[in-house]
């Protein structure tokens, strides 16, 4: 029976508390990152941030050394001429690093984890994305090349992307709802996938999660939404077949899920960090096990 999201909200006890680093591909002072790692540090787990300075959508897999700033970091939050990599006044574990989303949790996860952890993190999160990462556009995703360089770091790794909003402030007042209700939900799948117990995902392996649009007259709650298993891309023919689940052995895409009607479904896909593909069966269902309190399905 699916657990109730009100019920999942009290699953983040400090049992099940976690070292978790963090980074998107919009920015370190984009509302979406700041709001979820309240929302995890709420949930009891130790989060440190480390995302790019400035806006690197799009940039997927690039990596470079980070450099001095000849500009200022996004929204103003750091001046020209801070250092390559920098961190908030009033929280140190908010930093910066002024190259790609890959650099950036690679440097969280080498140089950051090691002085607040005294260990790698637990688990990477990514986002939440500014926009959807459906598909074929996992391969240019910075928010995905973030999560999968933690998962060759054998770093277990979420990509969370929401399909409404645009890049804003974390200073922005009021909070836009959907950033509330993508929070939220961000947060329930984390909490599930640490309640389930280590190890959290096989080797190689990194989840791709993406919320359909929460506008101001649908999808307006988190308890309006349904998370379903899902495949980043569409399988040829002749495909082996997916974990049987949802009374089938074909997995719907996660542009077929986020995008069905008369409801508000997430998509869960699980994918392998070295391809940024589909995994196959046997890590589907693994996956599918530790969440399968969490997991529903689509309409028939």
């Amino acid at each position: 029976m699916r657990l109730s999201l009100l019920a999942l909200g009290f699953l983040p006890l400090l049992a099940n508390s976690a070292n978790i680093m963090l980074s998107n591909d919009d920015g370190w002072a984009e509302i979406n990152i700041r709001a979820f790692y309240n929302s995890l540090v709420r949930a009891g787990n130790s989060v440190v941030l480390s995302a790019p300075a400035d806006n690197k959508s799009g940039t997927g897999s690039s990596d470079a050394p980070a450099t001095p700033l000849t500009k200022p970091c996004e929204f103003n939050s750091c001046p020209a001429g801070s250092p390559a990599q920098g961190f908030n006044a009033s929280d140190s574990r908010l930093n910066y690093v002024n190259s790609y989303p890959v650099t950036s949790i690679r440097y969280g996860i080498k140089t950051l984890s090691p002085k607040f952890f005294n260990a790698a993190p637990d688990l990477a999160v990514a986002g939440f994305n500014v926009g959807a990462n459906l598909g074929t556009t996992t391969l240019i995703s910075g928010t995905v090349g973030a999560a999968t360089a933690a998962s060759k770091l054998s770093i277990p790794a979420i990509a969370f992307s929401g399909t409404t909003g645009s890049q804003i402030s974390y200073t922005t007042t009021p909070t836009p709802n959907y950033v509330t209700v993508y929070t939220s939900l961000s947060t329930t799948l984390t909490s599930t996938l640490l309640a389930s117990g280590k190890p959290y995902l096989p080797p190689n392996i990194w989840l791709n999660v993406n919320f359909p649009a929460s506008t101001s007259t649908s999808c307006t709650r988190p308890s309006d939404f349904k998370y379903v298993l899902s495949r980043i891309n569409s399988a040829e023919s002749g495909a082996a077949r997916d974990v049987n689940t949802c009374g089938v052995t074909r997995l719907p895409t996660e542009s077929q899920v986020v995008g069905t009607t008369g409801g508000c479904y997430v998509s869960v896909s699980v994918g392998r960090a070295d391809t940024k593909g589909d995994a196959g069966a046997s890590e589907q269902g693994i996956v599918l096990g530790k969440l399968k309190g969490l997991l529903s399905c689509l309409p028939s």
